[in-house]
């Protein structure tokens, strides 16, 4: 029944192989298309991905809130690794609003997604943030909520006890080095987030994962693990493994992230 629906279990390991940004300037490997996506999501899978973070891209390259695609690429999904499950994104490059973001998630009705609580709740937009996070607890749709800062991490707090999110269990990512100096992030960036989390998490269910931009992706990613989390990797983030050398692919970023969590005895047999 919906009034009992909590969102499963975050994978250990999600992959996100592609974002909003990057193109095959950066890596020839990155996908761009939803048969590149899907391959890249098996490779990733067989590596030791238990899911994927899905953005879908137009023919000229550009991230897009496209219903009809994200349709494409479930379906295409359901059909090469039916045991991988998929997560849409909201993300809104600075072009779509809050609406538009509603709107895909309304018309796609995917089981996960991804919502940046500094996109769907700007200030005065708290009412009609409500009434989706109702519609998705009622529809069954995970939402993980993303979030750049302990202050976004504050926000989340006063919006759940607010009401405006819907029950008492959630997912949370925290976003390592987006906004820092050449989006470098180092495993210390973490520690604001577990401290708020410390102050303000009791009473709340809080499944978390951590994403971490630059070089040191896989250190971040082993000390979210370490700490109780879990992790999303792949060339939306970084494109090098802890080596130093850029990674052959997105599953080369799975693999080198496994060996190192096995390393330090925080992989599950």
């Amino acid at each position: 029944m919906a009034a009992l629906f909590a969102p499963p279990p975050l994978p250990l390991i999600m992959a996100a192989p592609n974002g909003a940004r990057r193109t095959k300037s950066d890596h020839p490997c990155l996908p761009m298309t939803i048969s590149e996506t899907v391959a890249a999501a098996k490779a990733c899978f067989h590596a030791g991905a238990g899911a994927l973070h899905a953005h879908v891209r137009d023919p000229s390259g550009a991230h897009v809130l496209d219903a009809g695609l994200y349709r494409e690429l479930l379906s295409e999904m359901r059909v090469a690794v039916p045991q991988m499950q998929v997560q849409i994104t909201t993300e809104a490059v600075g072009k779509y609003t809050p609406e538009q973001q509603r709107e895909l998630v309304y018309n796609v009705q995917p089981a996960l997604v991804s919502v940046a609580v500094r996109e769907m709740v700007p200030d005065g937009g708290e009412n009609q943030a409500k009434a989706f996070y109702e519609w998705a607890f009622s529809h069954e749709c995970a939402v993980q909520h993303i979030v750049y800062s302990a202050d976004d991490l504050d926000r989340f707090f006063n919006l759940a006890a607010a009401g405006t999110l819907t029950g008492d269990s959630h997912q949370l990512l925290f976003v390592l080095g987006r906004y820092a100096a050449g989006q470098e992030s180092a495993p210390e960036d973490l520690v604001p987030f577990l401290e708020k989390l410390a102050e303000r998490g009791g009473g709340q269910v809080l499944d978390w994962a951590v994403c971490a931009f630059g070089h040191r992706e896989t250190d971040c990613l082993v000390e979210a693990v370490r700490r109780g989390g879990k992790t999303r990797i792949g060339f939306e983030n970084g494109l090098w493994n802890r080596s130093g050398e850029r990674a052959k692919d997105n599953a080369d970023r799975v693999r080198d992230l496994v060996s190192a969590l096995t390393e330090h005895s925080l992989m599950p047999a």
